[in-house]
Protein backbone atom coordinates (compact mmCIF):
# COMPACT_ATOMS: atom_id res chain seq x y z
CA UNK A 1 0.00 0.00 0.00
CA UNK A 2 1.13 3.75 -1.07
CA UNK A 3 2.17 5.68 2.09
CA UNK A 4 2.36 9.73 1.91
CA UNK A 5 5.51 10.68 1.74
CA UNK A 6 5.61 12.87 4.30
CA UNK A 7 5.20 9.63 6.83
CA UNK A 8 8.42 8.50 5.63
CA UNK A 9 10.30 11.24 8.05
CA UNK A 10 8.47 10.08 10.70
CA UNK A 11 9.79 7.53 13.30
CA UNK A 12 8.31 5.58 16.12
CA UNK A 13 6.60 7.99 18.58
CA UNK A 14 8.99 7.51 21.34
CA UNK A 15 6.18 6.92 24.35
CA UNK A 16 4.76 4.36 22.33
CA UNK A 17 8.08 2.77 21.78
CA UNK A 18 8.70 2.58 25.53
CA UNK A 19 5.19 1.49 26.02
CA UNK A 20 5.97 -1.33 23.77
CA UNK A 21 9.06 -2.42 25.72
CA UNK A 22 7.53 -2.35 29.10
CA UNK A 23 4.60 -4.87 27.81
CA UNK A 24 7.29 -6.81 26.56
CA UNK A 25 9.06 -7.19 30.50
CA UNK A 26 5.31 -7.72 31.81
CA UNK A 27 4.78 -10.32 29.48
CA UNK A 28 8.04 -12.31 30.70
CA UNK A 29 6.33 -11.92 34.22
CA UNK A 30 8.42 -8.46 35.59
CA UNK A 31 6.68 -6.57 37.32
CA UNK A 32 8.09 -3.00 36.10
CA UNK A 33 7.79 0.48 37.59
CA UNK A 34 6.60 2.70 34.83
CA UNK A 35 8.85 6.27 35.15
CA UNK A 36 8.26 6.44 31.37
CA UNK A 37 5.11 8.40 30.11
CA UNK A 38 3.66 10.91 32.05
CA UNK A 39 0.73 9.86 32.37
CA UNK A 40 -0.52 10.44 36.28
CA UNK A 41 -1.76 7.42 37.98
CA UNK A 42 -3.59 9.09 41.12
CA UNK A 43 -7.50 9.50 40.37
CA UNK A 44 -9.51 12.51 39.00
CA UNK A 45 -11.16 14.67 41.48
CA UNK A 46 -14.24 13.23 43.11
CA UNK A 47 -15.79 17.01 41.98
CA UNK A 48 -14.54 16.49 38.51
CA UNK A 49 -16.50 13.11 38.52
CA UNK A 50 -19.53 13.90 39.56
CA UNK A 51 -19.66 17.17 37.37
CA UNK A 52 -18.92 15.36 34.43
CA UNK A 53 -21.85 12.39 35.53
CA UNK A 54 -24.60 15.48 35.82
CA UNK A 55 -23.38 16.51 32.43
CA UNK A 56 -24.04 13.28 30.57
CA UNK A 57 -27.66 13.50 32.16
CA UNK A 58 -27.99 17.52 31.34
CA UNK A 59 -26.50 17.26 27.97
CA UNK A 60 -28.20 14.06 26.72
CA UNK A 61 -29.92 15.38 23.71
CA UNK A 62 -27.49 18.02 23.05
CA UNK A 63 -26.32 16.61 19.93
CA UNK A 64 -22.82 18.14 18.60
CA UNK A 65 -20.85 20.30 20.55
CA UNK A 66 -19.61 23.82 19.85
CA UNK A 67 -16.38 23.61 17.48
CA UNK A 68 -14.98 26.15 20.08
CA UNK A 69 -16.04 25.61 23.31
CA UNK A 70 -19.33 26.66 24.95
CA UNK A 71 -19.49 30.18 26.08
CA UNK A 72 -19.80 28.92 30.12
CA UNK A 73 -16.11 26.81 28.81
CA UNK A 74 -14.77 29.68 27.84
CA UNK A 75 -15.90 32.46 30.32
CA UNK A 76 -14.39 29.64 33.18
CA UNK A 77 -11.35 29.78 30.68
CA UNK A 78 -11.39 33.40 30.88
CA UNK A 79 -12.19 33.95 34.25
CA UNK A 80 -9.18 31.63 35.40
CA UNK A 81 -6.51 33.26 33.79
CA UNK A 82 -7.69 36.40 35.60
CA UNK A 83 -7.50 34.97 39.02
CA UNK A 84 -4.07 33.06 38.67
CA UNK A 85 -2.71 35.05 36.25
CA UNK A 86 -4.46 38.94 36.35
CA UNK A 87 -4.67 38.47 32.57
CA UNK A 88 -8.43 40.01 31.32
CA UNK A 89 -8.80 37.70 28.43
CA UNK A 90 -12.19 38.57 25.69
CA UNK A 91 -13.79 34.81 25.72
CA UNK A 92 -16.14 35.36 23.03
CA UNK A 93 -12.88 36.04 20.96
CA UNK A 94 -9.59 35.00 23.00
CA UNK A 95 -10.21 31.92 24.09
CA UNK A 96 -10.51 28.22 21.78
CA UNK A 97 -11.23 24.88 24.07
CA UNK A 98 -8.99 21.88 22.20
CA UNK A 99 -9.51 18.16 22.52
CA UNK A 100 -6.29 18.15 25.30
CA UNK A 101 -3.27 20.21 23.91
CA UNK A 102 -1.35 17.59 22.28
CA UNK A 103 -4.02 17.67 19.05
CA UNK A 104 -3.80 21.94 19.40
CA UNK A 105 0.11 21.47 19.34
CA UNK A 106 -0.06 19.45 16.00
CA UNK A 107 -2.01 21.10 14.29
CA UNK A 108 -0.91 24.71 15.20
CA UNK A 109 1.65 25.30 12.41
CA UNK A 110 -0.56 24.21 10.02
CA UNK A 111 -2.35 27.57 10.91
CA UNK A 112 -0.03 30.01 10.57
CA UNK A 113 3.42 28.22 9.05
CA UNK A 114 3.79 28.01 5.33
CA UNK A 115 6.16 25.77 3.33
CA UNK A 116 9.76 27.09 4.03
CA UNK A 117 8.77 29.20 6.79
CA UNK A 118 11.61 28.38 10.43
CA UNK A 119 9.56 27.07 13.01
CA UNK A 120 12.04 27.78 16.58
CA UNK A 121 11.59 25.25 18.95
CA UNK A 122 13.03 23.59 22.21
CA UNK A 123 15.21 20.41 22.87
CA UNK A 124 14.69 18.81 24.62
CA UNK A 125 11.11 19.08 23.83
CA UNK A 126 7.55 17.94 23.35
CA UNK A 127 7.74 15.75 20.03
CA UNK A 128 5.14 17.35 18.12
CA UNK A 129 6.90 20.85 18.23
CA UNK A 130 8.83 19.24 15.23
CA UNK A 131 5.78 16.61 14.05
CA UNK A 132 3.48 19.47 13.72
CA UNK A 133 6.06 21.87 12.08
CA UNK A 134 6.72 19.08 9.60
CA UNK A 135 3.38 18.13 8.51
CA UNK A 136 2.73 21.99 7.86
CA UNK A 137 6.19 21.79 5.47
CA UNK A 138 7.77 24.00 7.96
CA UNK A 139 11.53 24.00 8.47
CA UNK A 140 12.48 23.64 12.37
CA UNK A 141 15.18 24.97 14.09
CA UNK A 142 16.35 23.67 17.74
CA UNK A 143 17.89 25.69 20.74
CA UNK A 144 19.15 23.70 23.48
CA UNK A 145 17.15 23.94 26.92
CA UNK A 146 20.19 22.70 29.09
CA UNK A 147 20.29 22.55 33.69
CA UNK A 148 22.38 25.60 33.25
CA UNK A 149 22.69 28.65 30.87
CA UNK A 150 19.71 30.16 28.92
CA UNK A 151 16.59 29.09 28.84
CA UNK A 152 14.93 31.00 26.31
CA UNK A 153 15.95 31.51 22.37
CA UNK A 154 17.95 34.85 21.96
CA UNK A 155 16.12 35.78 18.65
CA UNK A 156 18.38 39.04 17.90
CA UNK A 157 21.49 35.90 18.06
CA UNK A 158 19.80 34.12 14.97
CA UNK A 159 21.36 34.40 11.63
CA UNK A 160 19.40 36.52 8.66
CA UNK A 161 18.26 33.78 6.72
CA UNK A 162 16.77 31.84 9.84
CA UNK A 163 14.91 35.61 11.00
CA UNK A 164 14.08 36.71 7.66
CA UNK A 165 11.55 33.27 7.56
CA UNK A 166 10.79 33.06 11.25
CA UNK A 167 6.92 32.64 11.77
CA UNK A 168 6.87 31.01 15.14
CA UNK A 169 8.60 29.74 18.61
CA UNK A 170 7.84 27.69 20.75
CA UNK A 171 8.48 27.65 24.39
CA UNK A 172 7.67 25.20 27.26
CA UNK A 173 6.35 27.16 30.47
CA UNK A 174 7.54 25.39 32.85
CA UNK A 175 9.77 23.70 30.54
CA UNK A 176 9.45 19.95 30.60
CA UNK A 177 11.79 17.65 31.28
CA UNK A 178 14.29 19.94 32.97
CA UNK A 179 11.97 21.38 35.26
CA UNK A 180 12.91 25.09 34.87
CA UNK A 181 10.82 28.34 34.90
CA UNK A 182 11.37 31.22 33.19
CA UNK A 183 11.06 34.82 34.43
CA UNK A 184 8.75 37.04 34.12
CA UNK A 185 11.77 39.44 32.76
CA UNK A 186 12.61 36.82 30.31
CA UNK A 187 9.58 36.18 28.75
CA UNK A 188 8.66 39.84 28.56
CA UNK A 189 11.99 39.93 26.38
CA UNK A 190 11.21 37.29 24.34
CA UNK A 191 7.73 38.18 24.02
CA UNK A 192 8.94 41.85 22.74
CA UNK A 193 11.07 40.50 19.90
CA UNK A 194 8.56 38.44 18.50
CA UNK A 195 6.03 41.66 18.38
CA UNK A 196 9.40 43.65 16.66
CA UNK A 197 9.42 40.76 14.00
CA UNK A 198 5.64 39.97 13.20
CA UNK A 199 6.50 36.31 14.99
CA UNK A 200 3.92 34.12 16.72
CA UNK A 201 5.05 32.99 20.37
CA UNK A 202 3.22 29.88 21.61
CA UNK A 203 3.88 28.92 25.05
CA UNK A 204 3.13 25.45 25.73
CA UNK A 205 1.91 25.78 29.61
CA UNK A 206 0.56 22.36 30.57
CA UNK A 207 2.55 22.06 33.56
CA UNK A 208 2.21 25.45 34.83
CA UNK A 209 0.36 24.63 38.11
CA UNK A 210 2.95 22.08 39.27
CA UNK A 211 5.27 24.31 40.77
CA UNK A 212 7.56 23.40 43.30
CA UNK A 213 7.74 26.82 45.40
CA UNK A 214 6.88 30.11 42.69
CA UNK A 215 3.73 30.24 40.58
CA UNK A 216 5.31 30.02 36.77
CA UNK A 217 4.32 32.99 35.40
CA UNK A 218 2.42 32.81 32.11
CA UNK A 219 3.63 34.49 28.51
CA UNK A 220 0.11 35.96 28.31
CA UNK A 221 1.68 38.12 31.06
CA UNK A 222 3.59 40.21 28.28
CA UNK A 223 0.34 40.70 27.10
CA UNK A 224 -1.46 38.61 24.13
CA UNK A 225 -0.49 40.55 20.94
CA UNK A 226 1.44 37.87 19.10
CA UNK A 227 1.04 35.31 22.10
CA UNK A 228 -0.95 32.57 22.06
CA UNK A 229 -0.52 30.16 25.10
CA UNK A 230 -1.83 26.45 24.85
CA UNK A 231 -3.21 24.95 28.55
CA UNK A 232 -4.69 21.31 29.19
CA UNK A 233 -6.56 20.11 32.37
CA UNK A 234 -4.45 16.79 31.99
CA UNK A 235 -1.95 17.58 34.45
CA UNK A 236 -3.21 19.66 37.08
CA UNK A 237 -6.19 18.02 37.50
CA UNK A 238 -5.41 14.45 36.64
CA UNK A 239 -7.81 14.05 33.73
CA UNK A 240 -5.35 13.09 30.48
CA UNK A 241 -8.19 10.77 29.08
CA UNK A 242 -10.44 13.13 29.23
CA UNK A 243 -9.00 15.22 26.83
CA UNK A 244 -9.97 18.60 26.70
CA UNK A 245 -7.78 21.97 27.12
CA UNK A 246 -7.64 25.28 25.42
CA UNK A 247 -5.82 28.11 23.64
CA UNK A 248 -5.71 31.62 24.61
CA UNK A 249 -4.23 34.88 23.47
CA UNK A 250 -4.22 36.76 20.40
CA UNK A 251 -7.80 37.37 18.57
CA UNK A 252 -6.31 36.91 15.38
CA UNK A 253 -4.29 33.85 16.50
CA UNK A 254 -7.19 32.33 18.35
CA UNK A 255 -9.16 33.16 15.04
CA UNK A 256 -7.12 31.40 12.70
CA UNK A 257 -7.06 28.35 14.69
CA UNK A 258 -10.50 27.92 15.03
CA UNK A 259 -10.96 28.71 11.74
CA UNK A 260 -8.68 24.98 10.87
CA UNK A 261 -10.07 23.83 14.02
CA UNK A 262 -13.74 23.39 12.13
CA UNK A 263 -12.22 21.39 9.66
CA UNK A 264 -10.47 19.16 11.67
CA UNK A 265 -12.56 17.97 14.39
CA UNK A 266 -16.44 18.56 15.83
CA UNK A 267 -15.61 19.65 19.51
CA UNK A 268 -15.10 17.98 22.62
CA UNK A 269 -18.05 16.20 24.21
CA UNK A 270 -20.70 19.07 26.33
CA UNK A 271 -20.25 16.48 29.63
CA UNK A 272 -16.25 16.59 29.72
CA UNK A 273 -16.41 20.49 29.12
CA UNK A 274 -18.64 20.52 32.62
CA UNK A 275 -16.22 19.15 33.80
CA UNK A 276 -13.35 21.25 33.03
CA UNK A 277 -14.87 23.66 34.10
CA UNK A 278 -15.65 22.25 38.03
CA UNK A 279 -11.75 21.53 37.23
CA UNK A 280 -11.08 25.45 36.53
CA UNK A 281 -12.99 26.60 39.39
CA UNK A 282 -11.17 24.22 42.12
CA UNK A 283 -7.43 24.97 43.10
CA UNK A 284 -7.15 22.09 45.76
CA UNK A 285 -6.63 20.04 43.29
CA UNK A 286 -3.77 21.03 41.77
CA UNK A 287 -2.63 21.98 45.54
CA UNK A 288 -2.82 18.47 46.49
CA UNK A 289 -1.28 17.15 43.37
CA UNK A 290 1.97 19.53 43.88
CA UNK A 291 2.01 17.91 47.56
CA UNK A 292 2.27 14.77 45.92
CA UNK A 293 4.61 15.28 43.71
CA UNK A 294 7.15 17.04 46.20
CA UNK A 295 7.38 13.72 48.35
CA UNK A 296 7.99 11.28 45.58
CA UNK A 297 10.54 13.93 44.32
CA UNK A 298 12.45 13.74 47.78
CA UNK A 299 12.72 10.23 47.57
CA UNK A 300 13.70 9.58 44.07
CA UNK A 301 16.41 12.90 44.20
CA UNK A 302 17.96 11.04 47.05
CA UNK A 303 17.56 7.32 45.79
CA UNK A 304 19.58 8.82 42.18
CA UNK A 305 22.31 10.63 43.95
CA UNK A 306 23.63 7.75 45.97
CA UNK A 307 23.46 5.99 42.61
CA UNK A 308 25.88 8.30 41.53
CA UNK A 309 23.42 10.50 39.05
CA UNK A 310 23.41 14.37 38.58
CA UNK A 311 20.04 15.51 39.45
CA UNK A 312 18.22 18.46 40.28
CA UNK A 313 15.30 19.32 42.33
CA UNK A 314 12.85 20.96 39.34
CA UNK A 315 11.42 24.13 39.70
CA UNK A 316 8.08 23.15 38.12
CA UNK A 317 6.58 19.83 36.52
CA UNK A 318 6.72 16.15 37.61
CA UNK A 319 9.75 14.80 35.83
CA UNK A 320 13.06 14.42 37.17
CA UNK A 321 15.97 15.18 34.32
CA UNK A 322 18.99 13.49 35.29
CA UNK A 323 22.24 11.55 34.35
CA UNK A 324 23.40 8.19 33.96
CA UNK A 325 25.64 7.89 36.70
CA UNK A 326 28.49 6.32 34.12
CA UNK A 327 28.41 9.64 32.08
CA UNK A 328 26.69 6.88 29.31
CA UNK A 329 24.19 6.61 27.10
CA UNK A 330 20.54 7.36 28.39
CA UNK A 331 19.33 4.59 25.75
CA UNK A 332 21.29 1.82 27.34
CA UNK A 333 21.31 3.27 30.85
CA UNK A 334 17.30 3.21 30.36
CA UNK A 335 17.20 -0.40 28.53
CA UNK A 336 19.68 -1.54 31.38
CA UNK A 337 16.80 -0.36 34.19
CA UNK A 338 14.24 -2.17 32.62
CA UNK A 339 16.00 -5.43 31.72
CA UNK A 340 17.78 -6.02 34.55
CA UNK A 341 17.11 -6.69 38.29
CA UNK A 342 15.16 -3.40 38.80
CA UNK A 343 12.74 -3.25 36.16
CA UNK A 344 11.91 0.11 36.18
CA UNK A 345 10.87 2.18 33.12
CA UNK A 346 12.05 5.52 32.11
CA UNK A 347 12.28 7.58 28.96
CA UNK A 348 15.81 8.24 27.07
CA UNK A 349 17.11 11.32 26.80
CA UNK A 350 17.96 11.16 23.59
CA UNK A 351 14.87 10.20 22.62
CA UNK A 352 13.33 13.61 23.76
CA UNK A 353 16.22 16.09 22.04
CA UNK A 354 17.28 16.60 18.61
CA UNK A 355 21.01 18.37 17.96
CA UNK A 356 21.39 21.93 18.17
CA UNK A 357 22.94 24.22 15.55
CA UNK A 358 25.64 26.68 17.34
CA UNK A 359 24.40 29.78 15.08
CA UNK A 360 20.46 28.91 15.11
CA UNK A 361 20.62 28.95 19.14
CA UNK A 362 23.48 31.56 19.89
CA UNK A 363 24.65 28.82 22.91
CA UNK A 364 27.82 27.55 23.73
CA UNK A 365 27.22 24.26 24.24
CA UNK A 366 24.81 24.11 21.15
CA UNK A 367 26.56 21.88 19.51
CA UNK A 368 26.01 18.73 21.72
CA UNK A 369 22.79 16.86 21.66
CA UNK A 370 21.19 18.08 24.82
CA UNK A 371 20.00 14.73 25.31
CA UNK A 372 22.84 12.82 25.31
CA UNK A 373 23.27 10.88 28.41
CA UNK A 374 20.53 11.46 30.66
CA UNK A 375 16.99 9.78 31.02
CA UNK A 376 13.67 11.18 32.33
CA UNK A 377 11.54 10.38 35.07
CA UNK A 378 7.85 11.11 35.26
CA UNK A 379 6.76 10.52 38.91
CA UNK A 380 3.64 9.51 38.34
CA UNK A 381 4.12 6.05 40.76
CA UNK A 382 2.41 6.53 44.20
CA UNK A 383 4.81 7.16 47.10
CA UNK A 384 4.54 3.81 47.92
CA UNK A 385 5.91 2.54 44.39
CA UNK A 386 8.63 5.18 44.58
CA UNK A 387 9.95 3.94 47.79
CA UNK A 388 10.08 0.49 46.10
CA UNK A 389 12.17 1.73 43.37
CA UNK A 390 14.17 3.49 45.50
CA UNK A 391 15.15 0.21 47.22
CA UNK A 392 15.63 -1.34 43.95
CA UNK A 393 18.16 1.06 42.84
CA UNK A 394 19.56 0.43 46.21
CA UNK A 395 20.00 -3.10 46.21
CA UNK A 396 21.43 -2.50 42.10
CA UNK A 397 23.82 -0.18 42.67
Amino acid sequence: MKHAGRMAAIATYAFAELDELCEQRRAAGADVIDFGVGDPTDPTPGNVLEAAAAGLVRHRAAGYPSYVGSPEFREAVAAWFGRRHGVALEARTQVSITVGSKEAVFHAPLAFVDPGDVVLLPSPGYPPYVRGTHFAGGRWETYPVLPEGPLLPDLDALPDELSAHLAMVWITQPHVPTGRVASLAALQRLADQCRARGVLLCSDEAYSELWTETPAPSALETGSDHVLVFQSLSKRSEMTGYRVGFVAGDAEAVGGFRRLKTNIDSGVPRFVEDAGIAALQDESAPRRARERYAARTEVMVAALRRLGCDVAWPEAGFYLWCSTPDGGSGVEFARRLLAEAPALAVMPGEWLADPVGALAAGHPAAARTPGAGRVRWALVPDLERCREAADRLASWA
